[in-house]
């Protein structure tokens, strides 16, 4: 038995797809905190259970006969360190032979201050004890391809990296590899994850010019500017902070990555910009 957290979210839905294609629908749960959300998968066999992050007693019921846990990261930035430890002694008291967890690329060096959970969340997994795998995820293509529209509006990227390189990928890549993890015989205890390419913002710019057939150009700004770009225009203010702060750590190399471990794990090439720019534009 395999359990996703955060099974309905966007990466979880893409695990359970890329799991769907070798395992069977019954041996998959989907660790969710609105099992309404979940029906398309109950449709299809897989096992549903309410569970949230914050509620022990939920977790222990939704990882009963579990094997392997999948700990795909919460998404409320300044929690995830006691949520997350709530699913480890969860899955510690059920005893699973395997603890994936969706961290950041090289976390314990990385200088994005998000990575910083990260890191007290794979401490904490190593003091549980428990057989573990760290998918340490980079950017995901779609942080940039989801947000086309004010960029050919206006005709401009903006951001804070400088010349620093996203060595990005798309979801469903990061899902197929922590797919693999989680039907490995004996998986790696780290996995460093990427794309197989990476870009400057200036040629994501260029790129979306090139296939739109629009002006589009890249403005970098200082770290505190474009965070303030980011929140003049509706982005609260913490999550603002974060993008912007993501691209100061970008500008140090700290998304950039040419290991090609995701695509060794994954047994294919990872999704390019082009195909990721082509995709969102079709929308």
């Amino acid at each position: 038995m395999i359990v996703i957290t955060g099974a309905t979210g966007n990466l979880g839905q893409h695990v359970i797809a890329s799991l769907l294609k070798s395992v069977p629908a019954a041996n998959i749960i989907a660790a969710v905190r609105n099992p309404a959300k979940a029906a398309d998968l109950a449709a299809r066999g897989v096992q549903v259970r309410q569970a949230d992050y914050n509620d022990g007693a939920s977790l222990d019921v939704a990882f009963k006969g579990a094997s392997k846990v999948l700990l795909i990261s919460s998404s409320e930035v300044g929690q995830r360190a006691q949520q997350h430890q709530n699913v480890i002694d969860a899955a510690k008291r059920a005893g699973v032979s395997l603890l994936a967890y969706t961290s950041v690329l090289r976390a314990d060096t990385s200088p994005l201050g998000l990575a910083a959970e990260h890191v007290i969340t794979e401490a904490a997994i190593r003091a549980s004890g428990l057989p573990y795998s760290f998918l340490r995820n980079g950017w995901y293509l779609e942080n940039h391809t989801e947000h086309l529209a004010p960029v050919l509006e206006h005709g401009v990227v903006l951001g804070a990296a400088q010349n620093g390189r996203f060595s990005s990928a798309a979801r469903a890549d990061y899902a197929a590899a922590a797919a693999a993890v989680l039907t490995a015989a004996q998986p790696q205890a780290i996995y460093e994850l990427a794309g197989d390419q990476g870009f400057t913002l200036a040629e994501y710019a260029a790129e979306v010019a090139r296939q739109s057939g629009k002006a589009i150009v890249y403005k970098d700004l200082p770290q505190a500017d474009f965070k303030a770009a980011l929140v003049s225009v509706g982005v609260p203010e913490g999550f603002a902070d974060l993008l912007a702060d993501s691209d100061a750590g970008t500008a140090k190399g700290g998304l950039e990555d040419h290991g090609k471990q995701l695509s060794a794990l994954i047994g294919r090439p990872t999704t390019s910009l082009l195909d990721a720019v082509k995709a969102a534009l079709a929308k």
